[in-house]
């Protein structure tokens, strides 16, 4: 059985048996799609991956104190600036 590591809302990472649906940037607390086209130019560039963490869901990034992309989730994006 394979193990993912996924980071909590209380931002602690943690095993898991399923892989995360998000994927996010440690350094500046950002989550996104898997697929997030700024996320993969960065990491195709040799950057990121160093800062990656997972996360099982939105809220769940969320209450781990990360905020939307505004690029693969803009209206998130909105939203989060809205309320903030």
């Amino acid at each position: 059985m394979s193990s993912y590591v996924l980071t909590g809302a209380d931002g602690r990472t943690y095993l898991a048996p399923s892989p995360g649906t998000l994927g996010g940037y440690r350094r500046r607390r950002i989550y996104g799609r898997l697929d997030c086209p700024s996320a993969l130019r960065a990491i195709a560039a040799g950057g990121y991956v160093r800062h990656r963490v997972f996360f099982a869901d939105e809220p769940t990034a969320l209450a781990a104190g990360y905020r939307p992309c505004a690029v693969c989730l803009p209206d998130e994006y909105r939203k989060w600036r809205r309320s903030g």
